[in-house]
């Protein structure tokens, strides 16, 4: 196969059989099929272009960024600072701050992918891939379907129309994130609760909550913004509390939390970064067993490193809680 071309060289071929509702082709792509449009899906895209191998990009969704275009709330910045959530290739524009918003964010992804050519295939959902031994390719399976409007009998009505692709590529990236499902509890009694049940990805501020007692489930990052904002809109939170949870203020030392701890990663063993992240944190927050919130034996770092467990770095909730507006 040709790498010399950065554009993705495709054939299209009906297949035989025809779906009921649509009919199958299948494309030839001459490179690598990145599945996922979110920041990791087009910076792959982006650096296979630079080494001349073409990609196309295939989206579920109608967008790109997904998750931050239509399941995150208003006032979510990037916890980290710009400096180290950059793509490669291309970095934040100077003027924007060290925490940049979720608008500007979604601007600098769309920003990207114009940059680099990235057209993904959006509504496109994979429902496969598995290798071909025989011919050394992937096999990618999608299918993408629309609702159309059509005349039935006397009145409107509409007609579901269903597409089916096989993509045969060299390479496959599956980009689609680890929070892309939404992960609802099961809570007894719940669909007897007369108010309202949100869940954060289809939470976008408190102005709807404005005096009323709001319980939220959950002490992750998420959970503890949510807690902080709707106290700015004049609502009553109450935080559960399930597990040991790290918190860590956002900064430390003048420096953001994480970027202080990659630097003291360079010299020191993870154990004894952890302590000294652990002591400074008591320094600048208190000791935040006393407002109902347990930290986890092992320290912070080494918890993400082998849970996957990120701890929360705190954006102003942990105040609300001393002071009782978060109970």
């Amino acid at each position: 196969m040709n790498h010399q071309h950065t554009e993705p060289t495709t054939s299209s071929s009906s297949s035989s059989s025809n779906h009921s509702n649509g009919g199958d082709s299948n494309v030839v792509v001459d490179g690598a099929v990145i599945v996922g449009a979110g920041p990791s899906g087009l910076a792959a895209s982006a650096c296979l272009k630079q080494k001349g191998i073409p990609s196309i990009i295939l989206e579920r969704c109608d967008c790109i960024a997904s998750l931050w275009q239509h399941k995150t709330y208003d006032r979510l910045r990037l916890h980290l600072p710009k400096s180290f959530c950059q793509l490669p290739l291309h970095p934040f524009p100077s003027h924007y701050p060290k925490y940049p918003s979720k608008r500007q964010f979604i601007s600098y992804l769309e920003t990207y992918a114009r940059k680099f050519g990235i057209k993904p295939h959006f509504n496109e959902t994979v429902t496969a891939a598995e290798y071909d031994e025989t011919v050394g390719l992937w096999r990618v399976k999608t299918t993408s379907c629309n609702d159309d409007v059509s005349e039935v009998g006397l009145g409107l009505g509409f007609s579901r129309c269903c597409k089916n692709k096989e993509y045969v590529c060299r390479w496959v990236v599956v980009a689609t994130g680890e929070n892309a499902e939404v992960v609802v509890p099961e809570m007894e009694g719940v669909e007897e609760f007369a108010g309202a049940v949100v869940h954060t990805c289809h939470y976008k501020s408190g102005e709807m909550f404005k005096g009323k007692r709001v319980l939220v489930v959950g002490s992750g990052n998420s959970g503890m913004e949510v807690c902080l904002d709707l106290c700015s809109f004049g609502a009553r939170p109450s935080i559960v509390v399930r597990d040991t949870v790290h918190v860590l203020p956002q900064e430390m030392l003048g420096r953001s939390t994480f970027g202080l701890s990659m630097w003291l990663l360079k010299w020191l063993p993870i154990r004894l970064v952890d302590r000294f992240l652990l002591l400074l944190s008591w320094l600048i927050i208190g000791d935040i067993s006393k407002l109902g919130l347990t930290r986890p034996k092992m320290g912070p770092l080494q918890l993400k490193n082998l849970t996957g467990k990120t701890p929360v770095l705190d954006v102003g909730t942990i105040p609300k809680i001393r002071s009782g507006h978060v109970q």
